[in-house]
């Protein structure tokens, strides 16, 4: 974090501890399935323990001009390991969210957000307490502007396999978790003993866009990605402190359900990251994928070579006529 740099405030700031939180507001698993996973999850001989930090963010407009020293990016296949923090970073995972806060996590849904709270339970704990205190657990106000949220300190207490395996040759990301047998369940999930602690960082990309995107919905794609990563970036000093490095993981956020177009949120999120400071590790599933990433990655190293004003920067990637895409079903 530069020395010039003022920390910005939460809209709001909420502490909770994890063996009270799941005592008070147990998560609601509507489906059979997501409940054996939890079942799986508390099986291990740790408790749920630890202080939750949750915040939520105003949404910031970056600054005019794009510094990319140092800054680093790294890509790979597959979905999200969870690295941990040190001495050096301090590591963020970004939750592919909806504008209402994990609100299908109990549902049959099994995309990246719902997969990502069935391995950190306490998240759906903090789901309900929240609504239960008629909090405002949004990650895009009634406004319209976007309002990221981190929440820092949470149990990781299972694995939860989605590849195609002997057991599921299908996998189980998505709409394939409802359909499978407690077999498969059992055999794909992993509980962690002792858990491990992650950091998660909730967006909210635009969705269900059609045509070309307009300099609006760049802006606000810019703006929302901008602001969650500066929010990680602040909560770091905290976590650790003003010389730690701060690491997000991320992928084709809103490019599932949300239709958004693959090459285009490589871009923002690219041009978010050097603005706001942080590093990125994407994952990107396979490895058509991959070469998505690594093309779109070559457009924006040219883009900056052409130009460090962020106006300019978002005038050419308009004119490069990005389109949405359609929604996965996921």
């Amino acid at each position: 974090m530069s020395a010039t740099t003022k920390m910005k405030q939460p809209l709001e700031r909420r502490e909770f501890q994890a063996e009270e939180l799941i005592r008070s507001h147990e998560p609601i698993w509507n489906g059979r399935n997501k409940q054996k996973v939890y079942e799986i999850a508390c099986s291990g001989p740790h408790p749920f323990e630890g202080r939750i930090v949750y915040a939520r963010w105003p949404e910031e407009v970056p600054p005019e001009g794009v510094a990319t020293a140092a800054r680093h990016f790294s890509s790979c296949t597959g979905i999200f390991e969870y690295g941990r923090s040190d001495d050096q970073y301090v590591v963020w995972h970004m939750n592919f969210a909806d504008p209402e806060l994990f609100v299908a996590y109990s549902s049959s849904l099994f995309a990246q957000d719902e997969l990502q709270v069935a391995e950190h339970p306490v998240l759906g704990s903090l789901r309900e307490a929240l609504v239960a205190e008629r909090s405002e657990p949004r990650t895009i106000g009634l406004d319209g502007k976007s309002t990221p949220i981190t929440i820092s300190g949470v149990q990781r207490r299972c694995a939860i396999n989605t590849n195609p395996t002997a057991d599921s040759p299908r996998g189980l990301y998505g709409n394939e978790f409802q359909h499978a047998a407690e077999r498969q369940i059992v055999a794909a999930t992993k509980a962690l003993s002792p858990p491990t602690t992650s950091n998660i960082l909730a967006m909210a990309a635009p969705a269900y866009g059609r045509g070309a995107y307009a300099s609006k919905e760049l802006s606000h794609i810019l703006n929302t990605a901008y602001t969650g990563f500066s929010a990680a970036r602040y909560e770091s000093i905290l976590i650790g402190s003003p010389t730690h490095r701060v690491v997000v993981h991320t992928g084709f956020w809103g490019c599932g359900a949300f239709g958004g177009n693959r090459t285009l949120m490589t871009i923002v999120q690219s041009l978010a990251a050097d603005l706001a400071e942080v590093d990125l590790v994407f994952w990107a599933f396979d490895a058509p994928g991959l070469r998505i990433v690594e093309d779109a990655r070559a457009v924006y190293a040219r883009l900056i070579a052409s130009s460090n004003c962020l106006r300019d920067i978002l005038t050419s990637i308009e004119n490069m006529g990005f389109e949405w895409g359609t929604s996965d079903g996921n």
